[in-house]
């Protein structure tokens, strides 16, 4: 049983908002509108840089002063906005009201805003809300609460299917559909859809497979509508995407040994990447702020196939249902932390003095001032990690701060 240290303090995270720079890709006919303050568009501005050659599928509907001291009919300016949206952008097939602190501080209903405005707009468009507040949650909990709110959406459908829970890349879903229907594995369909019209159904014959760590709401919903949730690791690593490949056989009545064959030359290819880049991680240290989620696959990963030591391993919150697979393979004396307390766990990582630091942007530079190399966090969200293609680049990512750092010692 691995320790864990439960902390509940300062926390130094993004908030869920910080989910529309990836989510808005994935979906490619939907709008994400921020009700929320200047503050919140400016954080997705620079989370998502500059869009030069493409206009950009997310805004910030500004709350002003008087809206917060209650002076102005919210509603009516959201009807506004959102009419004039609509107009101006006849592709927009999907409309997410993403609420945020200011929008709830205030106290502003945005699902019976969303159904108001759904009730007007459909069957052209569909409306719906969630909170991308950073007053609770960590920043991936943007995607975890966007694809809850899709669920009530999804048709009922008893067929005995397979169905992908998680944003993943463009490239990483390609590669998972090919390797899924050379092994038998069908039909699948993935969540988020890249389509709003190809949201697909759920019902007591869906097999879910979580493709990502932190989505607790969004399985709960699935599993409220019938879904049976396949336990396994995750996608991460040449074992990890094994193990999940080989989770998603059992629950679907497939042959392991065509398993076996269909991934035979891409678990090498893999494994060799994993070989080949292995001596510049093996024997260094690494802690792990809490910050993504991803933090115990991450760790399993460094662990089992780059010979990393794990210090510290921080997760904003422990699921141990969803990762009772993750955690049984990792080494039994790893120190677990869930939640945070910044100023305990910066002392602790000090007095540690790993190789690499993984955190959150807020922390990283203060840590490279004290001579510490660090890894941003938020970076594994915005890079293809997932399945036995990305393994090699997987621990590039894990090699550059390190390389970088020995380069800078004078």
């Amino acid at each position: 049983m691995n320790a864990v240290i439960r902390e509940r303090g300062q926390r130094e995270v993004f908030c869920g908002l910080t989910g529309i720079v990836w989510l808005h890709r994935r979906i490619q006919d939907a709008f994400f509108l921020v009700v929320g303050s200047r503050t919140c568009a400016h954080l997705l501005q620079s989370a998502a840089g500059v869009m030069i050659f493409a206009e950009p599928r997310f805004a910030t509907a500004i709350i002003e002063e008087r809206d917060l001291a209650g002076r102005a009919d919210a509603d009516e300016e959201l009807n506004r906005v959102v009419t004039r949206l609509i107009e101006r952008r006849p592709d927009i097939k999907l409309l997410f009201l993403v609420g945020s602190c200011p929008s709830e501080v205030i106290k502003l209903d945005l699902n019976r805003a969303a159904q108001r405005l759904s009730s007007r707009f459909l069957p052209g468009v569909r409306v719906l809300a969630y909170s991308g507040s950073g007053i609770e949650t960590t920043f991936t909990q943007g995607e975890d609460a966007c694809l809850a709110a899709l669920v009530p959406e999804m048709r009922q459908d008893e067929t005995k299917a397979l169905l992908v829970a998680g944003a993943l890349p463009d490239i990483v879903e390609a590669q998972m559909s090919d390797l899924f229907a050379r092994i038998g594995l069908g039909p699948v369909a993935f969540l988020p859809p890249r389509r709003a019209a190809d949201l697909p159904g759920v019902g007591s014959g869906t097999r879910l497979l979580l493709a990502q760590p932190f989505l607790a709401d969004t399985a709960r919903a699935l599993e409220a509508r019938g879904a049976s949730l396949i336990p396994a690791p995750f996608p991460i690593g040449a074992e990890g995407t094994m193990l999940w490949l080989q989770a998603a056989c059992d629950a679907m009545g497939v042959d392991l040994g065509r398993l076996r064959n269909e991934t035979a030359t891409a678990l090498a290819r893999a494994q060799a990447a994993t070989a080949r880049l292995r001596d510049k991680l093996a024997g260094k240290s690494v802690f792990l702020f809490p910050d993504s989620q991803l933090e115990i696959p991450l760790a399993r990963f460094l662990s089992r196939e780059m010979g990393m030591r794990l210090i510290e391993v921080g997760t904003p919150y422990l699921h141990r249902q969803h990762l009772a697979e993750e955690l049984a393979l990792l080494p039994p004396d790893t120190q677990i932390s869930e939640g945070q307390d910044v100023e305990r766990q910066l002392d602790r990582c000090r007095a540690a003095r790993p190789d690499l630091v993984v955190c959150g942007l807020g922390l990283a530079n203060p840590l490279e001032a004290e001579g510490f190399a660090t890894k941003w966090s938020i970076e594994l969200m915005f890079s293809p990690i997932h399945g036995f293609e990305q393994v090699g680049d997987l621990a590039n990512l894990f090699i550059r701060p390190l390389a970088r750092s020995a380069m800078l010692e004078v």
